[in-house]
């Protein structure tokens, strides 16, 4: 029952959902190269930048596992990964309270980034906490109207990359912020195929994604654009010379992604979606490691 294992580690760790975690991790690593490249690298405050992306990242997850049980979008047989709230592993009461403990250390670490730099982090960070808990919070919650993808676009791509970025030179760049979309297409990546997933079930609970809206077919398409649009912006600062000719390394990226295409264009399984959620947050990070290190070659 809930009240029987509220504090068993695997739980929580199921809870944060770590395959999800490179969409928070990527962006800082992304940022700190672009940094480092420009002679502005700080250890410290990229380590913050880290944990402080991380954290917001585990505890809109863990506010999405409540509010999706408090909702009813959990209800019935479920094809994602296993919600702990609507599985009774874990207390509706000890998942708020988790999400609010996640939450503020989250704003813990963010109080050594606003002293460093100033209040664009005030701002940024209480928009990514806000946010996160609106993604399925409230009266008109974002990842219920469609509105996910632009959540995810800006807080896990431009803002995520330059926040970073201007943590550690306290300046910024626009070529930083258009660098920025490639990991906030990626997590689009990762939003679709899970609504593509939960296409079904989302339209029993009136959760209006995109994928229920406009079906499956616009959601196989958002999935395929959102990687190769993505993987191409490094090619696009290339031609307009902000970036040396390594960063063309990304391409490799929507290459080896060509077999998940076509899992995603072929399938209604949601055992080999979630698969698919998975190799994406794996491509994610083989972009973010090509980027990075293209950049400061």
């Amino acid at each position: 029952m809930a009240d029987e294992q509220p504090g068993s580690i695997a739980v929580w760790v199921l809870a944060a959902r770590p395959k999800t975690l490179w969409a928070a991790m990527a962006p800082v690593f992304m940022g700190t190269a672009m940094a480092a490249v420009d002679g502005t690298f700080q250890l410290w405050a990229a380590l913050a930048a880290l944990a402080g992306a991380m954290l917001i990242q585990i505890g809109t997850n863990y506010a999405n596992d409540y509010y999706d049980y408090t909702k009813g979008a959990d209800e019935g047989e479920r094809l994602g990964p296993l919600r702990v709230t609507q599985a009774g592993l874990v207390s509706p009461s000890a998942m708020r309270t988790a999400t609010a403990i996640v939450f503020g250390a989250a704003f813990v670490i963010g109080i050594y980034l606003v002293v460093r730099g100033g209040w664009p982090i005030v701002v940024i960070g209480l928009l990514s906490i806000l946010f996160g808990i609106l993604y399925t919070a409230g009266p008109y919650p974002l990842g219920y109207n469609g509105l996910g993808e632009i959540f995810v676009l800006v807080f896990f791509g431009p803002v995520a990359v330059g926040g970073t970025y201007y943590v550690q030179a306290l300046t910024i760049d626009a070529t930083v912020l258009i660098a920025g979309l490639s990991p906030g297409l990626f997590s689009v990546a990762i939003l679709a195929v899970n609504n593509l997933r939960d296409i079904d079930s989302d339209r029993r609970a009136n959760k209006r994604t995109l994928a229920a809206r406009f079906g499956r077919t616009f959601g196989r398409m958002e999935y395929v654009l959102a990687v190769v649009i993505g993987s191409l912006i490094p090619t696009a600062l290339c031609i307009a010379h902000k970036a040396s000719i390594w960063v063309l390394l990304t391409l490799v990226v929507p290459l080896i992604a060509i077999p998940t295409f076509r899992t995603v264009c072929a399938t209604v399984d949601g055992p080999r979606l979630n698969n698919v959620l998975a190799t994406t947050g794996k491509l994610l990070l083989l972009f973010a490691v090509l980027f990075s290190v293209g950049w400061m070659i």
